[in-house]
Protein backbone atom coordinates (compact mmCIF):
# COMPACT_ATOMS: atom_id res chain seq x y z
CA UNK A 1 0.00 0.00 0.00
CA UNK A 2 1.18 3.60 -0.55
CA UNK A 3 3.19 5.09 2.34
CA UNK A 4 0.70 7.90 2.79
CA UNK A 5 -2.83 8.49 4.05
CA UNK A 6 -5.49 10.80 2.61
CA UNK A 7 -8.27 12.49 4.56
CA UNK A 8 -10.73 14.02 2.09
CA UNK A 9 -13.60 16.50 2.60
CA UNK A 10 -15.71 17.32 -0.45
CA UNK A 11 -18.33 19.61 1.14
CA UNK A 12 -16.07 22.59 1.80
CA UNK A 13 -17.94 25.90 1.55
CA UNK A 14 -16.46 29.30 0.74
CA UNK A 15 -15.96 31.12 4.06
CA UNK A 16 -17.79 28.17 5.69
CA UNK A 17 -21.17 29.48 4.51
CA UNK A 18 -21.26 30.09 0.74
CA UNK A 19 -22.14 27.14 -1.48
CA UNK A 20 -24.83 25.99 -3.91
CA UNK A 21 -26.47 22.63 -4.47
CA UNK A 22 -28.67 21.50 -7.35
CA UNK A 23 -31.68 19.50 -6.14
CA UNK A 24 -34.43 17.82 -8.16
CA UNK A 25 -37.23 18.71 -5.73
CA UNK A 26 -39.66 21.60 -5.27
CA UNK A 27 -38.61 24.11 -2.60
CA UNK A 28 -41.42 22.96 -0.31
CA UNK A 29 -39.72 19.56 -0.03
CA UNK A 30 -36.22 20.87 0.68
CA UNK A 31 -35.36 21.32 4.38
CA UNK A 32 -33.56 24.42 5.70
CA UNK A 33 -29.85 24.64 4.87
CA UNK A 34 -27.50 22.91 7.31
CA UNK A 35 -24.29 24.16 8.84
CA UNK A 36 -21.20 23.17 6.87
CA UNK A 37 -20.33 20.29 9.20
CA UNK A 38 -23.71 18.65 8.51
CA UNK A 39 -23.60 19.24 4.74
CA UNK A 40 -22.54 15.69 3.68
CA UNK A 41 -25.56 14.04 5.33
CA UNK A 42 -27.93 16.84 4.27
CA UNK A 43 -26.79 16.71 0.64
CA UNK A 44 -26.98 12.91 0.54
CA UNK A 45 -30.56 12.97 1.86
CA UNK A 46 -31.58 15.40 -0.93
CA UNK A 47 -29.61 13.59 -3.68
CA UNK A 48 -27.97 16.99 -4.17
CA UNK A 49 -25.16 17.80 -6.63
CA UNK A 50 -22.57 20.54 -6.17
CA UNK A 51 -23.59 23.65 -8.10
CA UNK A 52 -20.93 25.50 -10.13
CA UNK A 53 -18.04 24.60 -7.79
CA UNK A 54 -16.79 21.66 -5.76
CA UNK A 55 -14.16 22.45 -3.14
CA UNK A 56 -12.20 19.40 -2.01
CA UNK A 57 -9.82 19.55 0.94
CA UNK A 58 -7.24 16.77 1.05
CA UNK A 59 -4.91 16.28 4.02
CA UNK A 60 -1.94 14.10 3.02
CA UNK A 61 0.10 12.42 5.77
CA UNK A 62 3.04 10.05 5.52
CA UNK A 63 2.68 6.69 7.25
CA UNK A 64 6.29 5.41 7.31
CA UNK A 65 9.71 6.54 8.42
CA UNK A 66 10.78 7.68 4.96
CA UNK A 67 9.43 11.06 3.77
CA UNK A 68 7.03 11.05 0.83
CA UNK A 69 7.34 13.58 -1.98
CA UNK A 70 4.11 14.63 -3.70
CA UNK A 71 5.19 15.07 -7.31
CA UNK A 72 2.17 16.08 -9.39
CA UNK A 73 -1.60 16.34 -9.43
CA UNK A 74 -3.68 15.19 -12.43
CA UNK A 75 -7.38 15.72 -13.09
CA UNK A 76 -9.45 13.04 -14.81
CA UNK A 77 -12.95 13.81 -16.14
CA UNK A 78 -14.93 10.58 -16.48
CA UNK A 79 -18.19 12.02 -17.81
CA UNK A 80 -19.51 15.20 -19.40
CA UNK A 81 -23.20 15.95 -19.96
CA UNK A 82 -25.50 18.94 -20.26
CA UNK A 83 -25.98 20.82 -16.96
CA UNK A 84 -28.69 19.39 -14.75
CA UNK A 85 -32.13 21.03 -15.24
CA UNK A 86 -32.67 21.24 -11.47
CA UNK A 87 -33.19 24.17 -9.12
CA UNK A 88 -30.24 25.78 -7.33
CA UNK A 89 -30.33 26.24 -3.55
CA UNK A 90 -27.94 28.66 -1.81
CA UNK A 91 -26.59 27.73 1.60
CA UNK A 92 -26.26 31.39 2.60
CA UNK A 93 -28.10 34.67 2.32
CA UNK A 94 -24.93 36.67 1.88
CA UNK A 95 -21.75 36.09 3.84
CA UNK A 96 -18.23 37.34 3.69
CA UNK A 97 -14.85 36.37 4.94
CA UNK A 98 -11.39 37.83 5.24
CA UNK A 99 -9.59 34.59 4.39
CA UNK A 100 -9.20 33.04 0.96
CA UNK A 101 -6.98 29.94 1.22
CA UNK A 102 -4.38 29.10 -1.39
CA UNK A 103 -5.72 26.41 -3.70
CA UNK A 104 -5.46 24.52 -6.96
CA UNK A 105 -7.93 25.99 -9.45
CA UNK A 106 -9.51 23.49 -11.88
CA UNK A 107 -11.54 24.53 -14.92
CA UNK A 108 -13.68 21.50 -15.72
CA UNK A 109 -14.82 23.08 -18.99
CA UNK A 110 -11.36 22.67 -20.53
CA UNK A 111 -10.80 19.59 -22.73
CA UNK A 112 -7.96 18.53 -20.42
CA UNK A 113 -8.40 20.23 -17.04
CA UNK A 114 -5.22 21.13 -15.17
CA UNK A 115 -4.81 21.84 -11.45
CA UNK A 116 -3.23 25.31 -11.39
CA UNK A 117 -1.77 26.70 -8.13
CA UNK A 118 -3.49 29.89 -7.03
CA UNK A 119 -2.47 32.32 -4.28
CA UNK A 120 -4.77 33.13 -1.38
CA UNK A 121 -5.40 36.21 0.72
CA UNK A 122 -5.70 36.85 4.46
CA UNK A 123 -7.14 40.29 5.23
CA UNK A 124 -5.15 41.88 2.43
CA UNK A 125 -2.00 39.86 3.01
CA UNK A 126 -1.17 37.47 0.14
CA UNK A 127 -0.83 33.75 0.85
CA UNK A 128 1.72 32.00 -1.31
CA UNK A 129 0.26 29.29 -3.58
CA UNK A 130 0.91 25.66 -2.71
CA UNK A 131 3.06 24.18 -5.46
CA UNK A 132 4.28 20.66 -6.11
CA UNK A 133 6.55 18.90 -5.33
CA UNK A 134 5.83 18.90 -1.58
CA UNK A 135 7.37 16.76 1.15
CA UNK A 136 5.17 15.06 3.76
CA UNK A 137 5.91 12.90 6.79
CA UNK A 138 3.91 11.43 9.64
CA UNK A 139 4.55 14.63 11.61
CA UNK A 140 4.34 17.12 8.74
CA UNK A 141 1.17 16.70 6.67
CA UNK A 142 0.24 18.86 3.69
CA UNK A 143 -3.26 20.21 3.02
CA UNK A 144 -4.32 20.56 -0.63
CA UNK A 145 -7.46 22.51 -1.55
CA UNK A 146 -8.91 21.71 -4.99
CA UNK A 147 -11.44 24.18 -6.41
CA UNK A 148 -13.15 22.64 -9.44
CA UNK A 149 -15.62 24.82 -11.33
CA UNK A 150 -17.83 24.62 -14.42
CA UNK A 151 -20.11 26.93 -16.35
CA UNK A 152 -21.04 24.51 -19.14
CA UNK A 153 -21.41 20.92 -17.97
CA UNK A 154 -22.51 18.27 -15.54
CA UNK A 155 -19.08 16.78 -14.94
CA UNK A 156 -17.89 13.73 -13.01
CA UNK A 157 -14.21 13.84 -12.12
CA UNK A 158 -11.45 12.70 -9.78
CA UNK A 159 -7.79 13.54 -9.16
CA UNK A 160 -4.61 11.46 -9.15
CA UNK A 161 -1.70 12.35 -6.89
CA UNK A 162 1.78 11.18 -7.94
CA UNK A 163 4.20 10.34 -5.14
CA UNK A 164 7.72 8.99 -4.57
CA UNK A 165 9.31 7.66 -1.38
CA UNK A 166 12.84 6.30 -1.48
CA UNK A 167 12.92 3.86 -4.40
CA UNK A 168 9.13 3.54 -4.47
CA UNK A 169 6.68 5.55 -6.56
CA UNK A 170 3.04 5.46 -7.55
CA UNK A 171 -0.26 7.33 -7.68
CA UNK A 172 -3.23 7.55 -5.33
CA UNK A 173 -6.73 8.46 -6.40
CA UNK A 174 -8.60 11.35 -4.77
CA UNK A 175 -12.34 10.82 -5.09
CA UNK A 176 -15.63 10.87 -3.18
CA UNK A 177 -15.46 7.67 -1.10
CA UNK A 178 -14.77 5.51 -4.15
CA UNK A 179 -16.86 7.40 -6.72
CA UNK A 180 -16.01 10.48 -8.81
CA UNK A 181 -16.91 13.95 -7.59
CA UNK A 182 -19.79 15.58 -9.45
CA UNK A 183 -20.15 19.26 -10.31
CA UNK A 184 -22.87 20.83 -12.48
CA UNK A 185 -23.40 24.36 -13.74
CA UNK A 186 -26.35 26.34 -12.36
CA UNK A 187 -26.49 28.69 -15.35
CA UNK A 188 -30.11 29.63 -16.14
CA UNK A 189 -31.55 27.46 -13.38
CA UNK A 190 -34.12 28.69 -10.82
CA UNK A 191 -32.26 30.00 -7.76
CA UNK A 192 -33.52 29.88 -4.19
CA UNK A 193 -32.34 31.32 -0.89
CA UNK A 194 -33.69 30.49 2.53
CA UNK A 195 -35.76 33.20 4.27
CA UNK A 196 -35.34 32.48 7.97
CA UNK A 197 -37.87 35.14 8.96
CA UNK A 198 -40.48 33.39 6.83
CA UNK A 199 -39.36 29.81 7.45
CA UNK A 200 -39.04 28.77 3.81
CA UNK A 201 -37.19 28.99 0.50
CA UNK A 202 -37.82 32.04 -1.69
CA UNK A 203 -36.85 32.45 -5.32
CA UNK A 204 -33.99 34.89 -5.81
CA UNK A 205 -33.18 34.52 -9.50
CA UNK A 206 -32.95 32.31 -12.56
Amino acid sequence: SPPLRLATRSHVWENHCDHRYLIDRPPSRVPPPPVEADAPAWAAAQDAVHGDTTNVEVTVTGTGRTPVVLRALHIRVTRRAAPLPWSSFAMDNGCGGALTPASFRIDLDQPRPVARPEAGNDQGEPIEPVTLPQRVTADEPVVLLLRAATEDCDCSWYAELEWTSGDRSGTVRIDDAGTPFRTSSTEGRPEYGYAYDQGGWRRTGG
